[in-house]
């Protein structure tokens, strides 16, 4: 048996691949039966799982999913399944153990070629590598209960004398710190019983993601300080901090041109803040038209048969969405993460030949030895990015999950990622997720790659209608459209300076409100070039969410307290709640287009059919924009928590007052967990630093992500206060 977790994927790293093409792998029982190894069985609960699993239910109902275990191994040319024409192999949908694996010629049977072609059955070779990982398996397993039971003599276990047990209640999927743990989950699906497509789930995770992306704008603008900390970020993850192979900085960071660099680091962020948010929209949008197609439909899924087409068209768009979305991330993670301060140290820039060029070629310094630590995380993060076969094989759910186990399993692993690395990281996970699910939903998934691929021009048209034209941004910086503002926005000098935790005097009130209205100013700019150059603004998410009149919290004048006898509060209203302004006053007017929705139109006589003309704009009711989020509430709609200490120490600092408490301190993320838990929320972690935060109490079910703090445990306070800011524009909260 296989010592470690995938010995399939380990086996693809020890081979040589002209060998294993020519005569197939050596090591042919680690691609057959990848969740058969010692790490994983050897646990206190998988061996259970897959006992319980197997034991219960029948081979047909694990068909689809073992087939579908086997892609790396055939894609690798590990396996090379017999192949024998003409013929289909019945395994999904048998009733009895006559008609599993039954043999039918396509003259026998007027549909047995069709049900290859769309994968609802098999062709011979596939379909004897599925019987031989199920004949194996449970041989393995009666044997292993044999021996768990071995005071019992094997004719008696099937025997009256022993009947079948009610299956036993399982606990929730935790880790450690005892909440609901996504990679627990993952972890353990290969051993249970096969799971539906559960696509309320993710579109809970999805609008979260995209509620998070509006967050992350609304503190861009909001901030200074966040802005502040976001623009000094994505500067220190930027290729040109390297080196050059002679030990020389960048040109570019010579300070007649810096200001170059500033509009790279600008255009950057603001791009992708807005690119994310007009992802996750339409993300979350196809989600939540799935919810209700598959409720109408339900009754007529049947797995010998084909889907419902207009169930079927939505969920290969959403494929085809997912595969798209997955383009933001990786450019993200290509240009930052060799360049990371945790492993900076470990490559060098080729000299530019020109010094205003955008491309670098980053390579390994010659002196420093990559430990074997180094080169698996190294390798599947490149893997997540680069557009190459390594990626197609692996497919990016494994990718993300291999990538996932190491960073939890090895100390050392995880402090090579920063958190600027680790937030980019979720989104991929997020994304593996949605398609993992869509993986499982067998056996139609099974042909939804060939029909994109059959239609790919089509599908690739109408996503480009929809993805916004977010780079033209990047035009405008090539054209220096961007200098201007990015002088403003370089933090440099103060001009960000947000004293928010220190008690309200004049001069504090003036530094908050200078520091507020250098924002406005950089953000004007900004406005002006988006509305400038980026085509059919108006007709993208983040118009719409610009548009609305939602307000931004600003610092009031300071007003003098009025001397008597009896002492007076200072008077600068005490939070920002009474003085507010709009999101942007470029767009607050404007009358905002719907956003189009992502429909492609098929004209091929595939089992996609069209539906509708994809350059119309889209039905109000096709394209309802998200609900907008609620302005913080009045006091008498309040909702009151009563909390423990511990808790309420937490939430002091979440909605800090100056004015009550002294010293703001930080928050280890435990108190963070428990404080949340404390008010109703039902908490999972979700991949990477994402955590998942859904609301049980309260009249609303939108959910929230926070991200764990990397690599300390603790949360600074001006990262708490902004999750204090959030809460309150999401659920009203305030600490008064």
């Amino acid at each position: 048996m296989p010592v470690s977790h995938r010995p399939d994927f380990a086996a693809f790293r020890a081979e040589h691949a002209e060998y294993r093409h020519e005569y197939g792998s050596k090591l042919r029982d680690n691609y057959v039966w990848p969740i058969v190894n010692q790490e994983d069985l050897s646990g206190p609960k998988l061996m259970l799982l897959l006992l319980n699993a197997r034991g219960r239910l029948d081979p047909p109902a694990f068909a689809a999913v073992d087939y579908e275990g086997l892609w790396f191994g055939k894609l690798t040319r590990a396996l090379k399944p017999e192949f024998l024409h003409h013929h289909t192999v019945i395994l999904n949908g048998a009733t009895n153990a006559e008609e599993y694996g039954e043999l039918i010629h396509w003259d026998d049977h007027p549909d047995a070629e069709e049900w290859v072609r769309t994968r609802i059955q098999y062709l011979p070779g596939d379909a004897l590598l599925v019987l031989e990982i199920q004949e194996r398996l449970m041989k393995f397993l009666v044997e292993c209960c044999h021996q768990i039971l071995h005071e019992i003599p094997p004719e008696n276990m099937i025997s009256d004398k022993y009947p079948i047990q009610p299956e036993p209640t399982l606990k929730a999927d935790s880790d450690a710190t005892g909440f609901v743990s996504l990679a627990v989950m993952t972890a353990e699906a290969p051993y249970k019983r096969p799971a539906g497509l559960d696509l309320s789930r993710l579109a809970t995770v999805l609008e979260a993601r995209m509620l998070a992306a509006e967050d992350h704008i609304w503190a861009l603008r909001e901030d200074p300080a966040y802005f502040s900390e976001q623009f000094r970020e994505m500067l220190d993850h930027r290729e040109e901090m390297l080196p050059d192979t002679n030990g020389n900085p960048h040109p570019v960071l010579e300070p007649y041109r810096i200001n170059t660099l500033w509009s790279r680091v600008l255009c950057n962020m603001v791009m992708h803040a807005y690119s994310n948010l007009q992802v996750f929209t339409l993300l979350y949008n196809q989600a939540k038209e799935l919810v209700e197609l598959e409720q109408r439909v339900r009754k007529d899924i049947d797995p010998t048969k084909d889907l419902p087409l207009e169930f079927d068209e939505a969920l290969i768009a959403f494929k085809f969405a997912l595969d798209q979305a997955v383009e933001g991330p990786a450019e993200q993670l290509e240009h930052s993460h060799f360049a990371a301060p945790p492993i900076r140290n470990r490559f060098v820039r080729m000299p530019p030949s020109d010094p205003y060029i955008l491309e670098m070629n980053v390579i390994p310094r010659s002196e420093h030895k990559i430990t074997g630590v180094e080169k698996q995380v190294m390798y599947l993060i490149q893997t997540m990015w680069e557009d190459s076969w390594g990626l197609f094989i692996a497919r990016l759910p494994l990718t993300v999950d291999e990538l996932e186990r190491l960073l939890q399993s090895d100390r050392s692993a995880d402090a090579l990622i920063s958190a600027h690395v680790s937030r980019i990281l979720g989104d991929f996970a997020i994304i593996g997720h949605c398609l993992k699910q869509l993986e499982l939903y067998q056996p139609w998934a099974a042909q939804f790659d060939q029909i994109i691929n059959s239609n790919f021009e089509v599908y690739q048209h109408a996503w480009g209608r929809v993805r916004g034209k977010y780079g033209q941004l990047n035009e405008a910086f090539l054209q220096g459209e961007l200098d201007e503002a990015a002088r403003l926005a370089e933090p440099s000098g103060g001009k960000f300076t947000y004293p928010y935790s220190k008690r309200r005097t004049k001069e504090t009130v003036d530094t908050l409100r200078r520091a507020e209205a250098n924002l406005d100013i950089v953000w004007a700019k900004i406005d002006q070039v988006t509305k400038k150059h980026v085509t059919e603004f108006d007709k993208t998410y983040v118009h719409h969410f610009l548009s609305q009149p939602r307000t931004l919290r600003r610092t009031a004048e300071w007003v003098e307290p009025e001397k008597t006898d009896s002492k007076v509060e200072p008077v600068a209203n005490k939070d920002l709640w009474e003085l507010n302004k709009p999101l942007s006053k470029l767009f607050l007017d404007e009358p905002a287009q719907e956003p189009k929705k992502f429909k492609p139109e098929l004209k091929s006589k595939t089992k996609v059919k069209t539906k509708g003309d994809p350059t119309e704009p889209a039905t109000a009711e096709e394209a309802t924009p998200p609900a907008d989020e609620a302005e913080p509430a009045t006091e008498a709609t309040q909702p009151t928590f009563a909390v423990d200490a511990k808790a309420l120490k937490v939430f002091r600092t979440l909605f800090f007052d100056p004015e009550v408490t002294s010293t703001p301190g930080l928050i280890p993320w435990n108190d963070f967990l428990y404080a949340m838990a404390a008010t109703g929320f039902k908490i999972e972690k979700m991949y990477g630093s994402v955590w998942q935060f859904t609301p049980t109490r309260l009249d609303v079910e939108r959910g929230i992500h926070f991200h764990e703090p990397h690599p300390m445990g603790k949360i600074p306070f001006e990262t708490a206060r902004r999750h204090g800011r959030r809460l309150a524009r999401a659920y009203g909260w305030h600490g008064r």
